[in-house]
């Protein structure tokens, strides 16, 4: 089989195009062409600026990463791509898989997860997002009526946001710093709300019984105990990496009897553990992505050609905050 060209990150902001043999694919394996991987914004960044707290380095492997943190590292897990040659159940297939940012792999059958007709291939690449926010749901657990606050707009709070707007009578607001994210939030069927910052007024927020923060920054988490209900819990979806996040804990924080919980991706929610698999989720999450509200949360398309100045860009916290997606069939 030809080579596959995969992307390393090397240093910070900064790597390098490899060469790999593949080998032929043997029972059970199959051999896939790369069409679409896309940037997990967060977790990415963190990669790129080699920011991988060393308490976190074996759990924070992707499935099918290469080499160790925080570097040299083959890093990445939102890859769409079509089957060339496998087993008869998924020839021709396009299938997603958890590999790393490269133009072709042989993996384990087991190991892709077709995706539906209806979902257009680089749409898929959202996969890894609203298998998040199917989580962070099922952590939560919002109810029929529930007004549902989730306090940041990036990806995984946008995905949390269609999905909860889709439960019957749910009042659904993303609260955010930035008011250019208004126009996605109100396409993705939920209100926006201005987050309080210098140089403006904070927007209204309605009373909450489900609180989400997913904004990646302590300010947020702050905010999201203040709109918290009491006797209520905040459901911690952002990841700090090795940042310290400072609250304050003082005031009613106790006397309200607050809550903060975490969810994470990495395991399937307690609540569904005993009989619902990652595979499962991740099924769910594919089928979910028929929507096609989702594709508000794409942003830029790129030649893998350009994951240099990519990674660049994420290491210096500039880039775009919408799932950039990058096209492998340019050669």
């Amino acid at each position: 089989m030809d080579a596959a060209t995969s992307w390393w990150t090397v240093g910070p902001g900064w790597g390098e195009f490899r060469s790999e043999p593949l080998p032929e694919p043997g029972d059970g394996e199959a051999a896939v062409r790369t069409l679409w991987t896309g940037i997990s914004r967060g977790t990415e960044s963190l990669i790129a600026r080699g920011s991988v707290p060393t308490s976190e380095r074996e759990r924070m492997r992707a499935p099918f990463q290469d080499g160790d943190f925080p570097f040299p590292v083959k890093y990445g897990y939102l890859n769409v791509g079509v089957v060339e040659t496998g087993p008869a159940a998924l020839q021709d297939r396009t299938v997603f898989s958890l590999f790393p940012h490269q133009s072709r792999l042989v993996a384990p059958a087991d190991a892709l997860v077709p995706v539906p007709a209806a979902v257009p291939a680089r749409r898929a690449v959202l996969a890894g997002a609203v298998e998040t926010a199917v989580n962070v749901l099922w952590d939560a657990a919002p109810a029929v009526g529930d007004r549902v606050v989730i306090v940041g707009a990036g990806m995984i709070g946008c995905a949390v946001a269609r999905l909860a707007a889709g439960i019957p009578g749910s009042d659904v607001t993303v609260v955010d710093v930035d008011p250019s994210k208004q126009a996605v939030v109100e396409g993705l069927g939920a209100r926006f709300a201005l987050a309080p910052e210098a140089g403006h007024e904070a927007g209204d927020v309605p009373a909450a019984d489900v609180v989400i923060e997913a904004s990646g920054n302590g300010a947020g988490l702050q905010y999201a105990l203040r709109v918290a209900p009491t006797d209520g819990e905040v459901v911690v979806a952002s990841w700090y990496g090795g940042r310290a996040v400072s609250l304050e804990l003082g005031g009613d924080f106790h006397s309200r009897r607050l809550t903060i919980r975490s969810s994470q991706v990495g395991a399937v929610a307690s609540s569904r553990r005993s009989h619902r698999t990652t595979r499962e989720r991740l099924t769910l999450a594919l089928a979910l992505l028929e929507d096609p509200a989702f594709d508000l949360l794409l942003g830029a398309t790129s030649s893998w050609r350009r994951l240099p100045e990519i990674t660049a860009a994420l290491a210096e916290g500039t880039a775009g905050e919408l799932c950039e997606t990058i096209d492998w069939s340019v050669r």
